[in-house]
């Protein structure tokens, strides 16, 4: 994904050097996906950091079903993590995380004579806006987008408000491979290069789940009277409604599928979440 061969070597370098960071750090920001929070993040993270503060962000949350939203930031909190939503691109968010980052900084701080700064770094498997928070936070282009795993040159410290300090590196993690539904809201929300995929068939997939879950939408969005029995006639009437059609009335089944993904991607088929926390184990 994004150029990523992830191998045991890079999973072991990857791991050390998150661990290596974690011990110059007194707190850790956890991005996610909002749209997909369980295939967004690697619980790896919660065994890395063995007990020290963590903070999840559930990124893209004007993509997201907003009251689904708040089921997984009350999930994640009572497990004892602080979670809330935010939109890194615009923003949105950006003041209630420093008032919890400083409400954080204030108990580490409140027996020490000396106030030190407080550290944080920045952790999320790769695509879920992690370069883009770094950036938002220093109101700078400080970080680099792109992930690339390994090690990374000298560490930087950058300067936030309220004695507040932030890695320039964020810690990227690996997905969860091995699980098929994990490389599928990957692939839907963008997170794997289409090139790499078949757009048909991914698109496909997407229409039937939002057939069953988001059934207005989707109608709403391409004038469907009733959606159809099989994800495979919604498609194609779809492309019909959206004059995908070859030469001997064929459906252009890489085009409709191509409209349907970025359509999903950008939101315009509505905010919708792929994982409730009804799924998690």
């Amino acid at each position: 994904m994004n150029n990523i061969n992830w191998y045991p070597g890079h999973m072991k370098k990857t791991r050390e050097l998150i661990q290596q960071n974690l011990k110059l750090v007194d707190a850790v920001i956890e991005v996610i996906d909002a749209r997909i929070p369980l295939s967004s993040r690697n619980p790896i993270i919660d065994e890395l950091i063995k007990g020290k503060p963590q903070l999840i962000v559930l990124n893209k949350s004007d993509l997201a079903d907003g009251s689904v939203s708040k089921e997984w930031e009350n999930y994640f909190r009572q497990k004892g993590i602080r979670a809330f939503s935010m939109n890194c691109m615009s923003g949105l968010g950006i003041k209630n995380l420093f008032r919890i980052l400083e409400s954080m900084s204030e108990e580490k701080n409140r027996d020490r004579f000396m106030q030190k700064p407080f550290r944080l770094m920045i952790v999320g498997v790769p695509n879920v806006g992690k370069s883009s928070l770094i950036n938002r936070m220093t109101g700078k282009k400080s970080a680099q987008t792109g992930d690339r795993p390994g090690v990374t040159k000298g560490k930087q410290w950058l300067k936030l408000k309220n004695n507040m300090q932030l890695l320039d590196t964020p810690g990227i993690l690996w997905p969860k491979f091995e699980d098929p539904k994990v490389g599928l809201d990957l692939a839907f929300c963008g997170c794997i290069k289409d090139e790499v995929l078949d757009v048909p068939t991914l698109a496909m997939e997407l229409i039937g789940i939002l057939a069953e879950n988001y059934p207005q939408m989707l109608k709403e969005r391409y004038k469907l009277e009733e959606t159809a029995e099989t994800p495979l006639e919604n498609m194609e009437s779809i492309a019909v409604k959206r004059g995908c059609i070859l030469p001997g009335k064929r459906i252009d089944y890489e085009r409709i599928g191509r409209i349907v993904l970025d359509e999903f991607r950008g939101g315009k088929i509505g905010r919708i979440t792929l994982e409730n926390p009804g799924q998690s184990k």
